[in-house]
């Protein structure tokens, strides 16, 4: 997905579904940042990401353990690390600093950042960007992808 593109999600399973159309766009080393509120559908997007990459774990939001570690398989049958984030309770890039987020970005690995807000700026914009907004119905979500 290149440049900016805005879909509406109707359903938890649509947004896995486009979290799984975006996972074919994804190459190691690259960080996506996923910016949104609670409920947002930011997890659902990451299961779709997960599914993408045959994740067989049980994937869910790190909020209390900061990042889910994720072993998949790449299209070319290696493997890959997804490396899913949530930086919800991180105050400072000194926090980002000390839980090491530079070493998990590698040629084996792709991250996922739920409040990406200071990653955004420890990363000096350098991410890939999803928002994630409610929209007017009860399930219905939009997602801009820039």
């Amino acid at each position: 997905m290149n440049g900016q593109k805005e879909l509406i999600s109707y359903s938890a399973k649509e947004t896995i579904f486009f979290g799984m159309n975006y996972a074919a766009s994804l190459k190691v080393n690259e960080v996506t940042g996923l910016f949104g509120h609670l409920g947002s559908g930011k997890t659902q997007f990451v299961k779709g990401v997960c599914n993408y990459f045959k994740v067989t774990d049980t994937v869910n939001s790190p909020t209390f353990v900061i990042v889910n570690e994720y072993s998949g398989i790449n299209q070319d049958q290696s493997l890959i690390n997804i490396n899913h984030f949530d930086l919800y309770r991180i105050k400072s890039i000194k926090e980002l600093k000390d839980i090491g987020i530079e070493s998990y970005v590698n040629n084996t690995s792709i991250c996922l950042i739920e409040w990406a807000e200071l990653a955004d700026e420890y990363f000096k914009g350098n991410l890939k960007k999803v928002y994630f907004e409610h929209g007017e119905k009860e399930n219905e979500r939009i997602l801009k992808f820039i």
